[in-house]
Parts: C-alpha cells; sequence; structure tokens
C-alpha cells in the first residue's frame, strides 16, 4: 500500500508544479539581485530592456537589460540607465516614424506613376 503512496504523492506535486509555472510564468525569472554600477560596454550592446516592477511575485524594483543571450539586472535609479533607457525610446520612436514617411513616399510615388 505504500508503494503506491508514495508515486501519487509525487505525480500530484509534479502536477501542482506545472500549474503554478503556467499560472505564474514570470515567477522564477525575476531579479534577485540589483547591480548599482554597469559599465559603458555593457550599456552600448543593450538590445531591449525590461521594467520589473516591486510587487506580486518580484519584490525587487529593477531594470532588466537584455544582450545576446544574458540578461543583467540593475538598479533603475542609476543615472547611465536611465539615460540609456531614454535614448533607446527615442531611437524605437524615430525609427517608426521613418518608416512611415519612407510608406507614404513609395505609395506617392506608384501613383505618380499610374497618373
Amino acid at each position: 500500500v505504500k508503494l503506491r503512496v508514495i508515486p501519487l504523492v509525487s505525480v500530484l506535486f509534479l502536477t501542482l508544479l506545472l500549474l503554478f509555472l503556467a499560472l505564474f510564468p514570470g515567477a522564477f525569472s525575476c531579479c534577485m539581485k540589483i547591480s548599482n554600477e554597469i559599465s559603458k560596454g555593457i550599456l552600448r550592446r543593450v538590445e531591449r530592456f525590461e521594467i520589473q516592477k516591486a510587487g506580486g511575485l518580484c519584490h525587487l524594483e529593477a531594470v532588466i537589460l537584455h544582450m545576446k543571450g544574458r540578461k543583467f539586472c540593475v538598479n533603475p535609479w542609476n543615472r547611465k540607465v536611465e539615460k540609456m533607457m531614454r535614448k533607446m525610446k527615442h531611437k524605437i520612436h524615430r525609427s517608426k516614424s521613418h518608416v512611415r514617411k519612407q510608406k507614404r513616399t513609395k505609395r506617392t510615388k506608384e501613383k505618380e506613376q499610374k497618373q
């Protein structure tokens, strides 16, 4: 009787663990430590960033910097990080408007050729 109880408990535990992971996918991707200092070289190679709020499953406020296959958790109040975030938001905004202008120009050229 004891042999059947142990596998049943293991299966139940594994099922609950998988259910938890499905319901809270960010639970194990929270920053547990943050760095106060970050080099300019790392900041130049950042591809994107996420802002982690202190609340819910994550207990620290942090900025998660994503580079090729790596993540860095840094202090969101660091001046270098704040400057990098402003620049990245500005670049994203400019690139989108630039693409829109190119599409408009291409469409107007097509219309002019048809006339």
